[in-house]
């Protein structure tokens, strides 16, 4: 027979807790996120290394009612690595890799290569 588990309650109040403390550290890890703004239609960049969540929305209002567009053709998203890197441009020359849309179903990944600084495309295969 098996026991069934232990519906252990709290007060309300030990909730409000727990959700404000899970709302500061969401808005903890937003403050630190840098982030980008891009065109939807077209995938331009319009803003990088914007700081925090409030800043990117604002500034996105900001471009969005500068540059004429719509509300959905400005999207911002946070940043995948940091904005400033220790190796400096040649390293991120280097590491840099193009994924194609294009699937490589014999190998069972996309193709990819990157591009030296002679600006030549080398495979990775």
């Amino acid at each position: 027979m098996q026991k069934k588990p232990s519906k252990k309650a709290i007060s309300f109040h030990n909730f409000l807790q727990k959700v404000k403390r899970f709302a500061s550290l969401e808005e903890q890890y937003l403050g630190e996120t840098h982030f980008y703004i891009y065109r939807t239609d077209n995938h331009q960049v319009l803003a990088r290394d914007i700081e925090g969540y409030d800043a990117a929305k604002s500034k996105a209002t900001h471009l969005r009612h500068k540059l004429g567009l719509k509300w959905d053709q400005v999207k911002f998203r946070a940043q995948r690595t940091s904005a400033t890197t220790a190796g400096g441009a040649s390293s991120q020359l280097k590491n840099h890799i193009d994924y194609s849309t294009r699937y490589n179903p014999s190998k069972r990944v996309h193709f990819r290569g990157y591009y030296d600084r002679d600006g030549n495309f080398h495979d990775l295969d």
